[in-house]
């Protein structure tokens, strides 16, 4: 038994990290290409980081919005479905 709960656990942050990691990305590279910007014309401003960031983030989570909620709604199946 206890191995079964160890691997749905497992499959759960397994499925987190996949649903997760195209968001991620997309703040990795946008914060990349800004601290990049930054760098070059050495503007230090905290918010010219940050908010194109969340704007990525946001945009990327609502592009994929089908997409992790049939991870999700599979992931969910099997876990309640048997």
């Amino acid at each position: 038994m206890d191995t079964e709960n160890l691997a749905l656990v497992r499959e759960a942050l397994m499925i987190t990290l996949l649903v997760s990691a195209p968001i991620l990305g997309a703040g990795l590279l946008v914060g990349l290409v800004i601290s990049l910007l930054q760098a070059v014309t050495q503007v230090q401003e905290q918010t010219l980081a940050f908010v194109p960031k969340i704007v990525a983030m946001v945009l990327v989570a609502v592009l994929l919005l089908g997409w992790i909620g049939g991870q999700i709604s599979v992931f969910a199946e099997r876990m309640f479905g048997g």
